[in-house]
């Protein structure tokens, strides 16, 4: 699929998170594949995946274009969706159409910089998705050029987390004021209904994960609403 014409399609639509964890039960490269199969079935016009092994599967099954990452830790930075060279070599091996990258404020490993980080993988025909956790990390993110920005990462950084249960409606609201860039709206987006308020806030488009794609979070979920509602009776 020509890049150029990605984020026109994906417009209005829903992007599918397809990732499970080292030890949760759906981890593993065919399960992914079959998630992500699933979720083409289903409608979804992209996916979104975590490690080479699991994308490459993903793309002998699908289609659709896919917004790689890969997580890794390293020491002495809180970085880690697509931190260093390292992962985004893999992700161009792996053929992904959009690369995932943390853009927050955060010191990133190895003492690489956004900057040379940003070009590096559009050089090689690949858009950037700058995932961030605040209106100031959005718009610097724009400024050093990447092609597109997602709300991926509110809640989730030192200076975020604040214990938030719901979508972060007023960044996303925010951003589409201030930019006219592609805005993904991204993070615990758990109804369709949910989904819907993003795109009329402005939201590109919607991706979602545990709401569609982690089967023991959304047991979990419907478990404590039953307990609830047995401790309110």
């Amino acid at each position: 699929m020509d890049n150029s014409k990605i984020l026109g399609k994906l417009k209005g639509k829903l992007i599918v998170s397809c990732q499970a964890l080292e030890g949760e039960p759906f981890h593993g490269a065919e399960m992914m594949a079959k998630m992500a199969l699933a979720a083409e079935q289903g409608g979804a016009e992209g996916i979104r995946s975590n490690g080479y092994e699991d994308i490459v599967a993903i793309r002998k099954v699908t289609k659709l274009p896919i917004i790689g990452l890969i997580k890794r830790r390293y020491e002495n930075s809180s970085v880690y969706i697509t931190p260093t060279k390292r992962e985004i070599d893999a992700l161009l091996k792996a053929g992904v159409n959009v690369i995932a990258l943390d853009c927050t404020k955060r010191k990133r490993p190895n003492g690489e910089k956004l900057q040379d980080l940003i070009p590096y993988i559009q050089n090689h025909n690949t858009l950037v998705l700058a995932d961030i956790s605040t209106i100031d990390e959005g718009l610097d993110a724009l400024d050093l050029g990447v092609d597109c920005v997602s709300t991926t990462l509110s809640g989730y950084t030192e200076y975020t987390n604040t214990g938030r249960t719901k979508p972060d409606f007023k960044l996303v609201e925010e951003l589409t004021k201030q930019t006219r860039c592609p805005v993904f709206a991204e993070g615990r987006i758990n109804t369709p209904q949910e989904a819907k308020q993003m795109l009329e806030k402005g939201a590109h488009a919607v991706i979602v994960g545990t709401a569609i794609t982690r089967p023991q979070l959304i047991t979990k979920a419907f478990v404590e609403g039953i307990n609830e509602k047995s401790l309110k009776a």
